[in-house]
């Protein structure tokens, strides 16, 4: 079978200034998660704000536990990386829950 866990990430900038720091600073932290953790990252909401920003990540894998602990490493990541300022909502999915048994 297969697994998805889709991660959605709410980020606040609070001492960012301009949109140019705003995808710098996004730019990183998408590098990273794919880097560091194998995610397909992408900025979803907010792209005119410059001190909030919605990133939608997905994780894939045969087994739900393994995606599920890279779930909560990301998590664990972005919340020491932006202390106070992130939501992180989840849910997994399996193959037959998407496309049917």
């Amino acid at each position: 079978m297969g697994f998805v866990c889709f991660l959605e990430i709410q980020v606040h900038l609070p001492t960012n200034g301009s949109l140019k720091g705003k995808r710098r600073e996004l730019t990183a932290l998408k590098a990273q998660l794919q880097r560091r953790f194998g995610a397909a990252v992408a900025e979803t909401a907010h792209h005119d704000l410059w001190q909030r920003a919605t990133l939608s990540a997905a994780l894939v894998g045969p087994d739900p536990g393994p995606v599920l602990a890279a779930a909560d490493r990301i998590e664990r990541f972005v919340c020491e990386r932006y202390p106070g300022t992130v939501r992180v909502e989840r849910g997994i999915a399996s193959r037959d829950d998407l496309l049917g048994g």
